[in-house]
Protein backbone atom coordinates (compact mmCIF):
# COMPACT_ATOMS: atom_id res chain seq x y z
CA UNK A 1 0.00 0.00 0.00
CA UNK A 2 1.69 3.59 -0.59
CA UNK A 3 -0.55 5.43 1.68
CA UNK A 4 1.47 8.67 2.79
CA UNK A 5 -0.28 8.41 6.06
CA UNK A 6 0.95 4.78 6.93
CA UNK A 7 4.25 6.04 5.66
CA UNK A 8 4.26 8.37 8.39
CA UNK A 9 2.81 6.51 11.03
CA UNK A 10 5.79 3.63 10.25
CA UNK A 11 8.36 6.66 10.63
CA UNK A 12 9.02 5.75 6.87
CA UNK A 13 8.30 9.71 5.95
CA UNK A 14 9.23 13.01 8.46
CA UNK A 15 6.63 14.42 10.22
CA UNK A 16 5.93 17.35 12.28
CA UNK A 17 4.74 15.25 15.18
CA UNK A 18 2.40 17.57 17.84
CA UNK A 19 0.55 14.57 19.61
CA UNK A 20 0.16 11.08 19.52
CA UNK A 21 -1.52 8.26 21.32
CA UNK A 22 -1.38 4.93 21.14
CA UNK A 23 -4.51 4.70 18.43
CA UNK A 24 -3.84 8.63 16.79
CA UNK A 25 -1.31 10.74 15.32
CA UNK A 26 -1.28 14.52 15.03
CA UNK A 27 0.95 16.59 12.86
CA UNK A 28 1.00 19.97 10.82
CA UNK A 29 0.02 19.98 7.44
CA UNK A 30 3.12 19.83 5.32
CA UNK A 31 0.56 22.33 2.93
CA UNK A 32 -1.21 24.46 5.70
CA UNK A 33 -3.98 26.57 4.93
CA UNK A 34 -3.45 28.98 7.80
CA UNK A 35 -0.46 28.63 10.25
CA UNK A 36 -1.23 25.81 12.98
CA UNK A 37 -3.27 23.74 10.20
CA UNK A 38 -3.12 20.33 11.96
CA UNK A 39 -4.15 16.84 10.55
CA UNK A 40 -4.96 13.95 13.11
CA UNK A 41 -5.32 11.14 11.94
CA UNK A 42 -5.57 7.12 13.09
CA UNK A 43 -3.21 4.92 13.20
CA UNK A 44 -5.14 2.32 11.31
CA UNK A 45 -5.45 2.70 7.62
CA UNK A 46 -9.11 3.48 7.06
CA UNK A 47 -10.66 4.97 3.91
CA UNK A 48 -13.77 6.10 5.24
CA UNK A 49 -15.11 7.04 9.05
CA UNK A 50 -17.57 4.69 8.95
CA UNK A 51 -14.89 1.92 8.35
CA UNK A 52 -13.55 2.81 11.79
CA UNK A 53 -13.67 0.42 14.66
CA UNK A 54 -15.11 2.36 17.66
CA UNK A 55 -12.27 2.26 19.84
CA UNK A 56 -10.37 3.78 17.22
CA UNK A 57 -12.97 6.34 16.16
CA UNK A 58 -13.25 7.09 19.80
CA UNK A 59 -9.55 7.80 19.91
CA UNK A 60 -9.09 10.07 16.77
CA UNK A 61 -12.26 12.25 17.75
CA UNK A 62 -10.76 12.72 21.60
CA UNK A 63 -7.50 13.38 19.56
CA UNK A 64 -9.09 15.75 17.44
CA UNK A 65 -10.66 17.86 20.51
CA UNK A 66 -7.58 17.91 22.62
CA UNK A 67 -5.70 19.26 19.24
CA UNK A 68 -8.59 22.00 19.03
CA UNK A 69 -7.81 23.13 22.30
CA UNK A 70 -4.57 23.30 21.88
CA UNK A 71 -4.93 25.18 18.28
CA UNK A 72 -7.21 27.34 20.07
CA UNK A 73 -4.77 29.13 22.10
CA UNK A 74 -3.07 30.72 19.09
CA UNK A 75 -6.11 31.31 17.04
CA UNK A 76 -9.48 32.43 18.36
CA UNK A 77 -11.23 29.52 16.44
CA UNK A 78 -11.04 26.61 13.99
CA UNK A 79 -12.65 25.14 11.58
CA UNK A 80 -12.68 20.84 12.06
CA UNK A 81 -13.17 19.11 8.65
CA UNK A 82 -13.27 15.59 7.24
CA UNK A 83 -13.38 14.63 3.52
CA UNK A 84 -15.09 11.59 3.64
CA UNK A 85 -14.10 10.13 0.14
CA UNK A 86 -12.77 10.93 -2.83
CA UNK A 87 -15.62 12.73 -3.85
CA UNK A 88 -16.12 14.73 -1.27
CA UNK A 89 -12.40 15.99 -2.15
CA UNK A 90 -10.36 13.40 -0.13
CA UNK A 91 -7.11 13.54 -1.42
CA UNK A 92 -5.14 11.25 0.37
CA UNK A 93 -7.20 7.88 1.08
CA UNK A 94 -6.40 7.47 4.93
CA UNK A 95 -9.15 8.84 7.38
CA UNK A 96 -7.48 12.57 8.18
CA UNK A 97 -9.27 15.20 9.77
CA UNK A 98 -8.10 18.83 9.36
CA UNK A 99 -7.75 21.47 12.02
CA UNK A 100 -7.45 24.52 10.78
CA UNK A 101 -7.05 27.74 12.43
CA UNK A 102 -9.58 30.80 11.95
CA UNK A 103 -9.49 33.66 12.59
CA UNK A 104 -11.83 36.62 10.77
CA UNK A 105 -10.65 38.19 7.76
CA UNK A 106 -8.76 35.50 6.87
CA UNK A 107 -11.18 34.82 3.94
CA UNK A 108 -11.96 31.30 3.89
CA UNK A 109 -15.71 31.80 5.01
CA UNK A 110 -18.74 29.58 6.11
CA UNK A 111 -18.66 25.90 4.83
CA UNK A 112 -21.62 27.02 2.93
CA UNK A 113 -19.17 29.26 0.42
CA UNK A 114 -17.43 25.86 -0.87
CA UNK A 115 -20.12 24.98 -2.94
CA UNK A 116 -21.42 26.99 -5.88
CA UNK A 117 -24.04 24.40 -6.74
CA UNK A 118 -26.63 24.00 -4.07
CA UNK A 119 -29.36 21.58 -4.14
CA UNK A 120 -33.27 23.00 -3.84
CA UNK A 121 -35.41 20.53 -2.10
CA UNK A 122 -38.94 20.30 -1.94
CA UNK A 123 -40.98 19.08 1.12
CA UNK A 124 -41.04 15.53 -0.54
CA UNK A 125 -37.57 15.50 -1.11
CA UNK A 126 -37.07 16.42 2.85
CA UNK A 127 -39.38 13.60 3.63
CA UNK A 128 -37.75 10.88 1.50
CA UNK A 129 -34.36 11.58 2.70
CA UNK A 130 -35.35 11.88 6.60
CA UNK A 131 -37.04 8.47 5.82
CA UNK A 132 -34.23 6.90 4.02
CA UNK A 133 -31.89 8.09 6.98
CA UNK A 134 -33.92 6.85 10.29
CA UNK A 135 -33.69 3.49 8.47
Amino acid sequence: MDCIFCGIISGKIPSRKVYETARSLAFLDAFPLARGHTLVIPKSHYSKIQEMTQQDNADLFETVRIMAEKIERLTPSSLVAVHNGKESGQEVPHVHVHIIPRERGDGAGPVHNVFTKRTKLSETDFAEILEALKK
